[in-house]
């Protein structure tokens, strides 16, 4: 690790943070630009054709929400409140669109963080099998497997999930995040699992984890076909350095060298793939929540883009990007952990 005194990594982290902070502000301009370029009425969308028809509850609306000035004011108005912590009142739940994030993240962080570490997990392990056991049946296997997992959409497999282990075998629940007559545990993180264990609520635990099976699931085997493919060429490649050879030729375990020699050089190409799939995990996969009924991000992105509803889709721009800046950030640092060569330079 480095130390904290470190200038020079004081100084990275720094000129990183500071490039962060410029790029939300470009993210703020590229969604607004865009979201204002959509073709359609948001009065129509959200109170209907026969009030968009009204000039006077038109007129009402647009002043309501700012509609009414140039774009380069509204603009600037949404960067002064948003330095305040104001993303806007959305136009469909009039409500604060930080408010409806604020329940919304900790439903779609309760199933993305299962999905990485199944995937990851599972993932790397069948990627490490198949590049050990290279042109075998094993990675024949396991190739195939990685394959339907990245070719297969994810909806269909939420769709056939969803019909297979909820409607013919009853074997899991469809929809939700809890059953309609379990009552929610005490907030404290809005993970309705952690939540569960926090309270000794051991009912609510089982149904909430219940829910979570199959939106899980069907996020995992996409990733685990990413994974195991990325995994197995990364390893293949270190596995033909020199320094392994030598590590072999010195009489070392196969199981030393794999493990202190192979996965620590291989881990920052993979970290790189993890960390990207924990981005697009988190910014909500749209229609596999909209299949589970989940509440998360992806389906409140989906119901804010059908209504045309601007504020809460300028809200879900500006968290999309921040969850990247923040996720690349970790993962560099976490180079310098794993390589110590990123750490000297």
């Amino acid at each position: 690790m480095w130390p904290v005194s470190s200038s020079p990594f004081a100084r990275y982290l720094l000129r990183r943070l500071g490039v962060s902070a410029l790029l939300i502000v470009g993210v703020t301009l590229v969604t607004f630009v865009l979201t204002n370029l959509v073709p359609g009425d948001p009065v129509a969308a959200n109170l209907g054709q026969r009030a968009a028809e009204n000039p006077a509850t038109v007129a009402a609306y647009r002043a309501h929400y700012g509609l009414d000035r140039p774009l380069p004011v509204q603009y600037a108005t949404y960067l002064g409140n948003l330095l305040q912590g104001d993303l806007g009142e959305s136009q469909q739940t009039h409500r604060p669109v930080l408010t409806d994030l604020q329940s919304a993240v900790p439903a779609t962080l309760e199933i993305a963080i299962g999905a990485i570490v199944l995937s990851v997990l599972i993932g790397v392990g069948f990627g490490v099998v198949a590049a050990v056991r290279r042109g075998q049946l094993a990675d024949s296997a396991l190739r195939l497997v990685s394959l339907v997992g990245i070719s297969v959409p994810t909806f269909w497999l939420a769709l056939v999930a969803f019909y297979v282990f909820s409607f013919q075998l009853d074997l899991a629940p469809g929809s939700g995040r809890l059953a309609p007559a379990t009552t929610p545990p005490p907030h404290v993180t809005g993970l309705y699992t952690a939540d569960a264990l926090l309270a000794g609520e051991w009912e609510t635990f089982g149904d909430a984890l219940a829910h979570l099976m199959l939106p899980t699931l069907v996020l995992t085997l996409y990733t685990v076909g990413l994974l195991t493919r990325f995994t197995r060429s990364a390893v293949l490649e270190v596995l033909e350095q020199d320094y392994v050879r030598s590590a072999r030729a010195k009489g070392l375990p196969g199981r030393t060298v794999l493990i202190r020699y192979v996965l620590r050089a291989a881990m920052v190409p993979i970290l790189t793939v993890v960390g990207l799939a924990f981005g697009a995990l988190l910014s909500g996969t749209v229609l596999v929540e909209e299949i589970f009924a989940w509440p998360g991000v992806g389906s409140y992105a989906y119901q804010a883009a059908s209504h045309l509803d601007l504020p809460a889709v300028m809200g879900v721009g500006l968290l999309v990007g921040i969850i990247y800046l923040v996720i690349n950030l970790v993962v560099d640092l976490l180079y310098g952990v794993i390589d110590p060569r990123v750490r000297i330079s």
